[in-house]
């Protein structure tokens, strides 16, 4: 339990709404960077006209979706958690058990996210009926995220979320920071912006450029990897290599540096 201006909430409450709220706060942070022209990816102008949907239905899709985890959320963390677990996991930590678990969810929901994601591009009906949505969005930007069909959410981050926190044997404190991490990562990919002295793209090579590249018309059929690492598209053939050009009205664009045998 955690104690904040005289109210105890656990850490079961914290690890399923915090993330949600730090969604928010960081998608808000680039919303008031979006005007920086020099930083962009697409123009603004791109990402006004180019979207097919309006940001009033992304917002209210992105909080369906928040509602639905946070749902699964508790309903996780009442079937797996106790206090006696808790406290016996606070009485082993260590750091190397923390890096341990962390690297473990990190590689579960990556290896979760890329094939349920590659299915959903492989298979026709899918991406029609289901992950043409986040597509919508060709130009993305941060509160855009998790703008998904429901049942996308449900598959690709609610039990992409649910696996990672089984497998890597984590407490619901530990979830907590993952979650939040795993959120900011997840919003950076999407804010539409090539900042100087981004961490993100200084130890990712999976950043805003290489999501971008598979939002576009011709990479539509790579970089599927998500939200960590680039390996499962590097191994099954699926990685597309791009460089980052500066555009004669500012910004950035993002080109394939070669294309592949099936365009």
């Amino acid at each position: 339990m955690m104690m904040m201006m005289g109210f105890s909430m656990s850490d079961e409450f914290l690890g399923t709404f915090v993330p949600i709220l730090v969604y928010w706060v960081y998608s808000g942070m680039y919303i008031c960077l979006g005007s920086l022209e020099r930083y962009r990816l697409h123009s603004k102008v791109d990402e006004d006209e180019k979207n097919l949907v309006t940001k009033s239905a992304v917002v209210k899709g992105v909080l369906l979706q928040q509602v639905l985890q946070a749902i699964i959320s508790v309903i996780l963390f009442k079937i797996t958690g106790s206090d006696d677990a808790d406290a016996a996991t606070m009485q082993q930590f260590s750091l190397l058990r923390l890096a341990r678990q962390l690297i473990i969810a990190m590689l579960v929901i990556d290896t979760w996210q890329y094939f349920i994601h590659r299915y959903m591009h492989i298979n026709k009906f899918l991406y029609k009926h289901i992950h043409s949505q986040h597509h919508r969005l060709i130009v993305p930007y941060s509160y855009g995220a998790l703008y998904n069909h429901p049942l996308e959410g449900l598959l690709l981050d609610t039990i992409g979320g649910a696996l990672s926190f089984l497998f890597s044997g984590m407490s619901p404190r530990t979830a907590i920071f993952f979650f939040s991490f795993a959120t900011i990562k997840t919003v950076d990919d999407h804010c539409g912006l090539w900042l100087p002295g981004n961490p993100f793209h200084i130890f990712f090579s999976n950043n805003s450029a290489y999501h971008d590249v598979h939002h576009q018309l011709y990479g539509s059929k790579y970089n599927f990897s998500q939200p960590f690492f680039v390996m499962w598209d590097r191994i099954l053939g699926t990685y597309l290599p791009y460089s980052l050009e500066k555009r004669s009205t500012g910004g950035f664009e993002t080109r394939p540096i070669k294309a592949s045998k099936d365009e």
